[in-house]
């Protein structure tokens, strides 16, 4: 579904807005949440892997799809999560294109041991040195959640540095919120969200259910299961999400240095890139701070109306063919004869 500037304020102006954004938990039960059978969907091996030798940071790195193919940089989550549980979902793109991952300083297999803090400046930094030393060019970036801030933190660095290689596209997924109004709002909507009755009702009784002593890594899964429900549009789908694991101390000092910080304004006067923004309806982050992003960079905008924070697995056809046919036409648009 795609918003025009016009429909999109008056939607966002409804005072039925905030009922409208609030899952139902209600019919959440035990079943739901653990009564599947726990088998992480298959990640494959990837056609090859190592560790950058340009960076601060040995930072962990891997490639799917055709070696000659049009290239992706992928920017996960979090901050201080890895690349995994974009897996295998996000291989989908590996069809056309040549596709780089990579952990992200602090998290993942990019561990870091000193114990300052790593900033956001840092993860720019990075990026460019990773653009660079894998030769992603011309640079497409595909960013999803806290990745789809930074792509935007890295184009706005790259309008005042001309070391930083500019962004020939930017695909943003489920971004994070983009400034601390939204930031704030979305951590109010997502712990309504996990200290709602339901919710708490199935985490009483898988305490009680003694699956931790008969079976650790059933445990462990559903309790990630549990922790990530919130995010959903339907809860009982976070089992096909792969489980991943949050550094707090690098998710902090990245916060940390952000401050009291509001891309959007940034991002006004920001032009020369293509860029396409997409949105789950019901996202514990506000549908409006993705649509005020999306106005600032004159960016398309599309919301998925069935879908919360996660749509590579909620809506991954959807998903994967709108982010598609977006890239074919910025290539097309590269190609054209002048």
């Amino acid at each position: 579904m795609r918003l025009t500037a016009s429909s999109a304020r008056s939607r966002f102006r409804r005072e039925t807005l905030e009922t409208a954004l609030r899952t139902d938990y209600s019919k959440l039960s035990v079943l739901d949440i653990s009564a599947h059978q726990i088998l992480p969907l298959p990640i494959p091996e990837p056609r090859k892997s190592s560790v950058t030798s340009s960076t601060p940071v040995p930072l962990y790195w891997c490639e799917y799809g055709p070696e000659s193919a049009p290239p992706l940089l992928v920017l996960h989550g979090g901050p201080g999560a890895h690349h995994d549980y974009l897996l295998p979902q996000y291989l989908a793109l590996a069809e056309r294109h040549r596709v780089v991952f990579y952990d992200q300083r602090g998290g993942g297999r990019s561990r870091s041991d000193s114990q300052d803090d790593i900033t956001w400046r840092d993860q720019v930094e990075d990026i460019a040195r990773v653009v660079e030393e894998l030769r992603v060019e011309p640079l497409r970036i595909v960013g999803y959640s806290w990745g789809a801030l930074l792509s935007l933190l890295y184009l706005i660095e790259s309008t005042s540095n001309s070391e930083l290689p500019k962004p020939a596209s930017l695909t943003l997924v489920s971004p994070a919120p983009l400034n601390r109004k939204f930031r704030s709002e979305f951590e109010a909507e997502f712990a309504r969200r996990q200290s709602g009755e339901a919710i708490g009702r199935v985490r009483e009784e898988l305490a009680a259910s003694g699956l931790r002593e008969r079976d650790q890594a059933a445990y462990r899964q559903r309790a990630f299961e549990l922790s990530v429900a919130g995010y959903f549009a339907d809860p009982g789908m976070s089992h096909l999400l792969t489980p991943f694991r949050v550094m707090g101390r690098v998710q902090e000092g990245i916060w940390r240095s952000l401050g009291d910080f509001d891309v959007i304004t940034q991002l006004e006067g920001v032009r020369g890139v293509r860029a396409l923004v997409i949105h789950g309806w019901y996202d514990p982050i506000p549908v409006e701070s993705s649509y005020l992003g999306a106005r600032a960079l004159r960016a398309r905008f599309v919301v998925l109306e069935s879908s919360g924070h996660v749509a590579h697995v909620e809506q991954p056809h959807t998903l994967f063919n709108v982010i598609e046919q977006f890239l074919g036409e910025e290539e097309a648009s590269i190609n054209a004869p002048e």
